[in-house]
């Protein structure tokens, strides 16, 4: 099952175990059954401390393999079989399983400890999807901490027929003692926040107590990590405020036009960023959005305030704005009702649960093309839909699209509705824009591609200006029309939304942000450190 270079690095990690793991197997007669035995005796054959079990009356579904401390009576599910993107959340569950530190902080190991009550997540993935190993492996840390956690990852593609009967149509999707719990990424402090009510509060509480900063950086993509890491480096206080550390680069699968690095994969150069900016000593605030930004001159104190969604206030001498864009919506009937029920963002993450069926691509850009190319390899049959009379997708992608008897493209249709029985998208209706006709297509899932929204909806009503298309305008030096407040990346009104665009002016703007620290006075005498 595991290649020898594979064993290798496996091998190595699991000398990291403390105490026994006991891989606990439930299986039938499935071809996935037979790789899961494999799989669970090529790991015990690595290490002394890992003891396969076969139980059948261990667990009602079928394949599973459970990764058990006997000690502490914890117990994490793997249903399917947990290779692809879930493999690193299988050796995590091992690591922390036998003992090996968790990389969280003791307030966070204190409070899930703490957590009172029987949970049982159930997490339903596909092994394309590359936000589902965040949420496997945040809940696994919960699992491995409190025995009163359970967590079984479910592979949607082994357990069709449970996928179908819960209706689900997106990934992740999590259920927390049978009943639905959340949809899409989440972190562990969402979901902490979740499920131990007092959570946001006080950590709210903790916010409002932070002194000044001198840099702050709203948002935690590739434009705000290098403008984090340009500030840290002069030796200034330096913070960080962010939804999701990497932003909309988590969602981008493949990545081939970084210069300097041939390829890599979203979620990678995410980690690489965070790891980056946190050898600065950098404030990193996760999971907080932003909900409003006051400048210096309209609060007592003179700093910029910068105001959370949670209620706590940041301030600081300057802010740089990063806060990126995200999917933009067809804005049609039926779009909003059947989200996540047919109605998808992201081929790689949901592509594996249409499989067999058809579907339909909003948008001929690359990234509209890119999505029918992957996913005519899984569905019956793509139909791609531009509103436009030509392609704005590379000529090398078109051609390859053309070649592939699965994929339909149709020129000059506008998408005007999205049909569905109450559960999950039947059809989309669209206008033959050169004939006026209205048309129907019969289809389990759509997925929209066409461009992206700046994240700017918090600043409406503030002193920023912001472009008729809501991007916030900045100058040369990325200065926002409000003094002490700069801005970079996809959000502002810089063309081309380029990853290597955004790290340049991500950086620019904390130059700027420098240069104004050092002929502007401090609002107090003293210097906050």
């Amino acid at each position: 099952m595991l290649d020898q270079n594979m064993k290798t690095q496996l091998k190595a990690y699991l000398q990291n175990l403390k105490t026994e793991v006991q891989l606990v197997l439930s299986l039938d007669d499935s071809q996935t059954a037979q790789k899961l035995h494999t799989l669970a005796n090529d790991i015990a054959s690595l290490s002394e401390k890992v003891i396969v079990i076969e139980d059948q009356s261990a667990s009602a579904r079928k394949p599973i393999m459970q990764v058990v401390n006997p000690m502490k009576q914890t117990a994490i599910g793997f249903a399917g079989l947990p290779m692809g993107h879930e493999f690193t959340s299988l050796v995590l569950a091992l690591l922390h399983s036998g003992g090996h530190p968790m990389k969280l902080d003791a307030e966070v190991i204190e409070q899930i400890a703490n957590l009172e009550g029987e949970m049982n997540f159930e997490i339903f993935i596909s092994l394309s999807c590359q936000n589902c190993p965040d949420v496997v492996q945040a809940l696994n840390m919960m699992a491995a901490t409190n025995p009163n956690i359970k967590t079984t990852m479910i592979d949607g593609a082994a357990f069709q027929d449970e996928v179908a009967e819960r209706n689900i149509m997106a990934v992740p999707s999590v259920y927390l003692n049978g009943e639905v719990f959340t949809q899409g990424r989440i972190s562990l402090t969402e979901i902490l926040a979740k499920v131990d009510t007092g959570a946001a509060k006080k950590q709210a509480l903790a916010l409002n107590e932070k002194a000044p900063y001198e840099v702050l950086v709203v948002g935690g993509g590739p434009a705000g990590a290098s403008a984090a890491i340009y500030a840290a480096r002069k030796g200034i206080r330096t913070g960080v405020v962010a939804e999701r550390f990497g932003g909309q680069v988590m969602d981008t699968m493949a990545i081939e036009n970084f210069i300097s690095v041939k390829e890599t994969q979203g979620p990678k150069l995410a980690a690489a960023l965070e790891e980056h900016v946190k050898e600065y000593h950098v404030d990193i605030m996760n999971e907080q959005r932003a909900a409003g930004v006051v400048s210096a001159e309209k609060t007592a104190d003179g700093y910029i305030h910068v105001e959370l969604d949670s209620g706590a206030i940041l301030k600081s001498r300057s802010v740089i704005l990063s806060t990126g864009a995200r999917w933009r919506e067809m804005n049609v009937p039926g779009e909003q009702e059947y989200r996540n029920k047919g109605v998808a963002y992201c081929p790689h993450c949901d592509g594996p649960l249409f499989k067999g069926k058809k579907v339909a691509v909003i948008g001929g850009g690359n990234s509209g093309i890119e999505a029918a190319i992957d996913l005519a390899g899984l569905v019956e049959h793509v139909t791609v839909l531009e509103f436009a009379d030509t392609l704005r997708a590379d000529q090398v992608l078109v051609n390859k699209a053309d070649s592939i008897a699965n994929i339909t493209i149709i020129k000059q249709a506008q998408t005007t509705e999205v049909i569905g029985d109450g559960t999950r998208v039947t059809a989309l209706n669209y206008v033959d824009r050169a004939t006026g006709d209205a048309k129907q297509l019969e289809l389990a899932g759509i997925f929209v591609q066409i461009g992206l929204m700046p994240n700017s909806d918090f600043l409406k009503g503030s002193d920023v200006e912001l472009s008729a298309r809501g991007e916030i305008e900045v100058n040369a030096k990325g200065e926002t029309s409000v003094a002490g407040i700069f801005a970079a990346g996809d959000v502002t009104t810089v063309p081309y939304k380029q990853i290597i665009i955004a790290m340049g002016e991500g950086s620019k703007a904390s130059l700027s942000a420098f240069d104004h620290l050092i002929r502007t006075p401090a609002p107090t005498d003293t210097v906050n450190a």
